[in-house]
């Protein structure tokens, strides 16, 4: 099936201590946007890839898109577009689906987990294609979880054996996604700022009643948020590009 890999690229880089947007933010001298161009093309899942970035930073989108498109072996199979994102990681998607080119898949990366291993993308499409609807990369609880009252007093242990972090790439039928954000925007219409905050796509999807089906992540497959995923992310991606070098 025709798959469509959608990378919203509207967040800041302020947690990083960044002025520039966190998708250009460097790693081991690639930009996080780059790197996750270049894992997409290596897993062989996109037909298309579609960088949904803020206005100001559309040239700086593009030009990092030709300089994976010159060297990264599959870059000419695949059709890489930067397209004008929103405000937000939601409305980015959004208006990134209007150029998915009729993809009957559509999955959702964050340029933070640059680092995802290509095998991850597999996962989603294989489940997909065995007649999955929506599709998360899902890692279990390591720590002990607990809820905090109002009152910033702990209300006992959540069960961890039940419990699994999300990661992406988030994957989805087209025709499903398309129906999400369809109703999260009449949703944001009719209840305005009392519209519940949509913080991701199978979110909005289990809003539906749609199942939201589970495979494996990967520990590598870190989100790059604040300086000591910097630190760690350096680290693989310096590793990384050694056994790259030397294959």
């Amino acid at each position: 099936m025709s798959t469509c890999v959608i990378i919203p690229a509207a967040g800041s880089g302020t947690r990083l201590g960044s002025a520039e947007p966190k998708a250009f933010v460097r790693l081991h001298g690639r930009s996080l946007l780059s790197r996750s161009i270049d894992t997409i093309i290596s897993s062989g899942v996109a037909t298309t890839i579609v960088v949904a970035a803020p206005e100001e930073s559309l040239s700086l989108a593009r030009h990092e898109i030709a300089e994976v498109t010159a060297g990264t072996a599959g870059a000419a199979d695949v059709e890489i577009t930067a397209v004008p994102g929103g405000r937000d990681r939601v409305e980015s998607v959004h208006l990134a689906l209007r150029h998915a080119a009729d993809a009957e898949l559509i999955l959702v990366h964050d340029a933070a987990r640059c680092l995802t291993p290509p095998e991850v993308f597999r996962r989603v499409v294989t489940a997909l294609n065995s007649g999955a609807e929506a599709v998360v990369p899902v890692l279990p609880m390591t720590d002990t979880v607990r809820r905090v009252g109002e009152d910033g007093m702990l209300r006992g242990d959540l069960e961890r054996s039940s419990l699994r972090r999300i990661q992406t790439p988030q994957g989805f039928t087209s025709q499903i996604l398309e129906r999400a954000h369809s109703s999260y925007d009449d949703e944001v219409r009719e209840l305005g700022a009392r519209a519940r905050e949509a913080t991701d796509d199978a979110g909005l999807v289990e809003r539906l009643g749609v199942d939201v089906v589970a495979v494996d992540g990967d520990e590598e497959a870190l989100k790059i948020t604040y300086p000591l995923d910097l630190v760690v992310g350096e680290h693989i991606a310096q590793h990384r590009d050694a056994s790259r070098a030397q294959a």
